[in-house]
């Protein structure tokens, strides 16, 4: 914890000679595609919902789990800089094989999971926009996101996820100028904690879609594409903090998306007295509230969000099947290849083997709520160990807090899956 204070004071202490902010701006990217798993249709359905039944009540719960992902999401780039090694490959090296292979095999299917609920959220935008059946168009969806990621170059890829984040981000902003907020009680709400009655079922589904196994494998490796000289220490804590900045910059875009997300439901249902828990039901009901331009934007601002979070999605899907066999993602090589295929077929297939959408996110939950803590403990116990870290392992203070969020996390996901099978 003092690490990321530290890191924070010195940057706004550094002589911008040395370093310009022109150059962060140039770094910026790998935070951007992490943030897309923070604003994927899965939060899009725990906002919304939350919005429309507690008003600005939970807005709050955005703003812990935004501090919670920046610590985490921190620690697994932190992996990546220090050793060079994605937390797959770290995994695959420095844990016996035999548990090693159980964590990777359980995080491919976490990361089969995600993109199930991912290329649905596609799908069910591309529904409310050309009247495609979900099927279908989960199909369609699957094919052009298997032809991005199979085609295009991680440079590209970025760069598109960073125009689609922009666009979402400016769509709600259209969306929240439509409605009218009211900015105090939002203000009050953020940083005031409060636990409406019936709510916790609410609060623990909005905390357990933040943080996501995929995005944790996904930051260590992208980070990568940073390229630096491991051997020099001054290039190594200059890339930590850059990092540090650029997560935090990317988790505080990501925050104020998830905090318009319920603005929008709390000023558009919640005053109606409308409960609303799907995401179709949502794009309808605003046309008649707001207007069908509102409902437009917000069925795009579905699909890029889709698209975006399922091509990331197929990303970390292709690094942690290669971490298996000690590799890094390399788009070119054919363990990647069947990770991205793994990730975005068996997804597919799921899909097609429930009758309706709700029974594929509980599903999709389910298997997010078995594997979470097993992703979690096991990035804690690399970052944490000198054998693996040298003089940048967790020190005490920080090692706490990550136990503590940990637990907290383990906790909320258990909950939630007795919960679903109840």
């Amino acid at each position: 914890m003092k690490r990321f204070i530290k890191t924070i004071g010195d940057f706004l202490k550094e002589d911008r000679s040395v370093v310009p902010f022109v150059n962060f701006l140039k770094y910026v990217g790998p935070g951007i595609l992490v943030t897309v798993g923070f604003i994927d249709p899965g939060n899009w359905a725990t906002n919304v919902s939350a919005g429309s039944i507690y008003g600005y009540k939970l807005l709050w719960v955005i703003t812990l789990s935004t501090i919670m992902l920046i610590i985490l999401q921190h620690n697994a780039a932190h992996l990546g800089i220090v050793t060079g090694y994605c937390l797959s490959e770290a995994t695959s090296i420095f844990i016996d094989s035999r548990l090693s292979k159980f964590i990777l095999l359980s995080a491919v299917a976490a990361s089969v999971s995600t993109s199930t609920a991912e290329l649905l959220g596609t799908a069910i935008a591309l529904k409310m926009l050309f009247n495609i059946p979900v099927k279908i168009g989960a199909v369609l969806a699957l094919l052009v996101i298997s032809l991005v990621l199979y085609t295009n170059s991680y440079k590209r890829l970025e760069k598109i996820i960073i125009g689609f984040v922009s666009l979402i981000g400016l769509s709600f902003l259209f969306e929240v100028y439509m409605v009218k907020i009211d900015w105090k009680a939002a203000a009050i709400s953020w940083i005031n904690p409060s636990i409406p009655h019936s709510s916790m079922v609410v609060i623990m589904s909005v905390l357990g879609a933040v943080v996501m196994p995929h995005n944790l494998f996904l930051h260590s490796e992208i980070i990568q594409s940073r390229q630096w000289n491991l051997q020099d220490e001054s290039v190594v804590k200059k890339q930590l903090k850059f990092e540090f900045l650029d997560t935090l910059f990317s988790m505080i875009i990501g925050w104020a998306i998830n905090s318009a997300m319920i603005l929008l439901s709390a000023a558009a249902f919640y005053t109606k007295g409308i409960a609303v828990d799907m995401l179709e039901q949502a794009g309808e009901l605003l046309k008649p509230i707001v207007g069908g331009k509102a409902s437009l934007v917000f069925a795009i601002a579905l699909l890029f969000s889709g698209f975006s979070s399922t091509v990331t999605s197929g990303i970390a899907g292709g690094s942690i099947y290669a971490g298996i066999f000690k590799e890094p993602y390399n788009i070119k090589d054919k363990h990647t290849l069947t990770g991205i295929f793994i990730s975005l077929f068996a997804a597919i297939i799921v899909i097609f083997l429930f009758k309706d959408s709700f029974q594929v996110l509980i599903f999709s939950q389910m298997i997010l709520s078995i594997q979470l803590p097993i992703t979690v403990f096991t990035q804690i116990y690399l970052t944490s160990s000198k054998k693996v870290m040298g003089d940048y392992s967790n020190g005490k203070a920080s090692k706490a807090v990550l136990i503590i969020l940990a637990v907290i996390i383990t906790a909320l996901n258990v909950k939630l899956l007795i919960d679903t099978l109840v």
